[in-house]
Order: C-alpha cells, then sequence, then structure tokens
C-alpha cells in the first residue's frame, strides 16, 4: 500500500478531513467515505490524548487505508511524540512561524538520527511487539506538516520550508487572513497574494502545498486541487453536519410554512 507521505512525494493529492466531535463513532462512520486521511483537531476542540487514541483505532476500523493524523496544540516537542505512540501517522503543527519552530517539529516526530523522538513501548509499535519495524516505518512514512496561518510565517516561508523533513505547508485561511487584519475576506488581493506566495515556495523547495477548505464544497476543493495543492481538508465534522441539518431543517420549515 502506498502510504500518505509516498503519495504526496508523488504529486498525488491527500484528500482528508478534521475530526473535532471528539466522537470515535463519527471518525469510523467518515473513515468508510474514502478519505485518504482524517485529522483530529487538538487544537480547537476539547479532544484530549485518551479520546485522540480511540479515535485513531476508529478510524482504522472504518477504513484501514485511511490514515490517521492529529493536529498539535501547538509545537510542542512532549505532546508530538504522544500523539505518535498513539498512532497518529501525521502530524501538523499550528502556527510555524520560523524556521527554530518547524526544526522542533521535526525533531520531535523523526526518530534519530533524524530527530530525537524518544523510543517507547506504545500503540504505533504493538505495545513492543513491532518495536524495529516501526522504528523503520515512522521516519520514512509519517508526514510532517507545518501550518501557515500568519503573515510573519508567509515573510519566512522560504527559511521554514528548507527544513529537512518538512513534508507539506498546510494553510489555515482563517487564522491567515485574520493576522492581516482581513479575517475571512479569501477574495482580497493581499490575501491571494499572501496564499499565492506560499504556494510558489512549495513548489520551489520540494514541499506538498496544502489549504483547508472550510465549507463541505467539492468543487472549491477540485479547483485548489487545480492551482496545484496536494494536501487538502475538506470541511470537517461540526460543519459538515451543520451546513447538512442547515440545508433540510430550512427546506422542511419553509415546506411547512407554505402550508398555513
Amino acid at each position: 500500500m502506498t502510504s500518505p507521505r509516498q503519495k504526496l512525494k508523488s504529486g498525488k493529492p491527500l484528500i482528508g478531513s478534521w475530526i473535532n466531535t471528539g466522537s470515535p463513532i463519527v471518525a469510523e462512520l467518515m473513515a468508510q467515505f474514502g478519505f485518504d486521511f482524517l485529522c483530529v483537531d487538538a487544537e480547537h476542540s476539547a479532544v484530549d490524548l485518551p479520546q485522540a487514541q480511540q479515535i485513531f483505532q476508529a478510524i482504522q476500523s472504518g477504513n484501514p487505508n485511511c490514515a490517521q493524523f492529529v493536529r498539535l496544540h501547538g509545537v510542542d516537542y512532549a505532546f508530538a511524540k504522544r500523539y505518535l505512540d498513539a498512532g497518529a501517522r501525521g502530524i501538523i503543527g499550528p502556527l510555524v512561524t520560523t524556521r527554530e519552530e518547524a526544526e522542533l517539529l521535526v525533531q520531535a516526530t523523526k526518530y534519530p538520527p533524524l530527530g530525537k523522538r524518544g523510543v517507547g513501548f506504545c500503540r504505533a509499535n504493538q505495545y513492543g511487539t513491532n518495536l524495529q519495524t516501526e522504528f523503520d516505518r515512522a521516519n520514512e512514512e509519517g508526514v510532517v506538516a507545518v501550518q501557515i496561518e500568519d503573515i510573519k510565517a508567509v515573510e519566512n516561508i522560504d527559511n521554514i520550508l528548507s527544513v529537512k523533513g518538512i513534508d507539506a505547508a498546510f494553510i489555515g485561511p482563517y487564522d491567515l487572513s485574520a493576522s492581516m487584519g482581513l479575517t475571512a475576506q479569501f477574495d482580497h488581493p493581499d490575501y491571494i497574494e499572501a496564499r499565492d506566495r506560499i504556494l510558489e515556495a512549495c513548489k520551489s523547495n520540494n514541499v506538498a502545498a496544502g489549504i483547508h477548505v472550510v465549507k463541505p464544497d467539492s468543487d472549491e476543493l477540485l479547483a485548489r486541487i487545480s492551482e496545484g495543492y496536494r494536501l487538502v481538508a475538506f470541511s470537517l465534522d461540526i460543519t459538515i453536519l451543520t451546513d447538512s441539518l442547515q440545508k433540510n431543517m430550512s427546506k422542511i420549515h419553509n415546506a411547512i410554512d407554505s402550508l398555513a
């Protein structure tokens, strides 16, 4: 089976979504629908480490070919390796603005000699029964992505992406636009210029460009892929649910009101 990292390196799109509900049932259900990865959001949800491990298990149950990712609450060495030990196959480090932060993320996620991740019995290596195989696999197949969501990161983008071990740069559109004083103004020329600068830097540094398509809009996702983005998140569980409820309940209430 082609690993997510191998797929990115080959230039093929990797399509995923976000898990914010903390529900293993939702994660197991979503995994059945052909996502390449599902990412537990440990930054903007109340999901903790034990919950994340249960969600990773549910994703694997729903579809063993769906990779388990996590977005950390910050670039934190101790937590990065614990989520990896729990089974994460990909790490997204939020709010990376400097080369030093990118280096710390790689050190936390790669075993020696590529990094400083500690070795211990855990779910990732079948609790010690598959230690050497997992050690080799983790360095070769684990995805490491920096999240670019501040204009300072855009200014430092080439320094950040030149760090060995960074596989992708993932744009956080809301935070990036907010850092520019343009919250959610995704059509603003300055935001588009910043986004394009990131995309070009990814190409020149041989790093996959990523972005979050927050609304569940497949046409927008396909447009981002045509622009060159390869690590793409399609909405998130709570937004997919909200969007479906809003559309259907509005239709139901309008039909009922027309009967009056």
